[in-house]
């Protein structure tokens, strides 16, 4: 079985929307999906075989105040509103709504990865936890921290599942994957540093001391993940997409021109993850 992993990255998801678009447009699938952040986002759209919606939320709604902006976050305590990306935008009656009925169809295992706040460990979410108009483990998923407050789902606060669990190859392979795609959304060299602004965090997470210690070590085990995936390249088990550049894009920060130049990398990048899924 061979599964994809998408580690998302904010904005510079829109890399692997293009990676999505290429597959759908040759009809390429996978055997199973297991998206953190924006990538359990972009996810959605690939199994609904909405070629081209990724894209859309990433080079227009994203530009709109409601979708991410400071005043969000002086009157929600968000910077990203994930109920106008997730519900307002996408549910049946949305803007851009998620054609829940192919996704519900395709058999394929869909997992999302959020971080308990209480707790700081991750909380895998599979297809069970996903309803008509109800993609709350995706709001989930993608509430960062110190930009955004916890989501709650059944009493339980969550953060963006990055932190706990950044690149969770292991637990595709506990699934039953063999082989794995694992798509960045920064260069391949790319080793994560200790957080820039550690005081902040910690004002930010003080009622959540051990969500606090899980982004803390995130880039441990970020850099980890990476260390071990390179062997498994080797081994033939893996594959690492990422973009050789991201042109300055952050995970908050927009710029039409270098997404569009992202996107285009992405979908380039998809010939290779079809190679690699029809080598023996």
């Amino acid at each position: 079985m061979i599964g994809i992993i998408d580690v998302g990255g904010g904005m510079r998801g829109i890399y692997t929307a293009g990676v999505y678009d290429y597959l759908l447009d040759h009809k390429v699938r996978v055997d199973y999906c297991l998206g953190v952040s924006a990538g359990a986002a972009n996810l959605v759209s690939y199994l609904s075989g909405q070629r081209g919606r990724n894209h859309r939320y990433y080079t227009n709604y994203a530009n709109r105040p409601e979708y991410m902006s400071l005043g969000n976050y002086l009157k929600k305590g968000s910077y990203f509103d994930v109920d106008y990306i997730y519900s307002t935008l996408s549910d049946s009656h949305g803007e851009d709504p998620i054609d829940y009925a192919a996704f519900a169809a395709d058999p394929t295992p869909y997992v999302v990865v959020a971080t308990d706040a209480e707790t700081g460990l991750p909380r895998y979410f599979t297809r069970a936890d996903v309803h008509p108009d109800d993609f709350d483990v995706v709001k989930a998923s993608c509430s960062l921290p110190i930009a955004c407050r916890p989501y709650v789902i059944d009493g339980v606060p969550y953060f963006d599942g990055g932190m706990s669990d950044p690149v969770p190859y292991r637990r595709a392979m506990d699934d039953g994957c063999d082989r794995v795609v694992v798509l960045l959304t920064r260069p391949k060299d790319f080793r994560r540093p200790p957080l820039s602004h550690p005081q902040a965090a910690r004002l930010a997470l003080r009622h959540y001391p051990r969500a606090l210690e899980a982004l803390l070590r995130r880039h441990l085990v970020y850099n980890q993940a990476l260390d071990e995936l390179a062997e498994l390249e080797k081994q033939g088990r893996a594959l690492v997409l990422a973009p050789a550049d991201i042109d300055g894009i952050s995970t908050l920060r927009r710029n039409a021109m270098a997404m569009e130049r992202l996107y285009g990398y992405g979908y380039q990048d998809g010939a290779k993850l079809e190679r690699f899924l029809s080598a023996n």
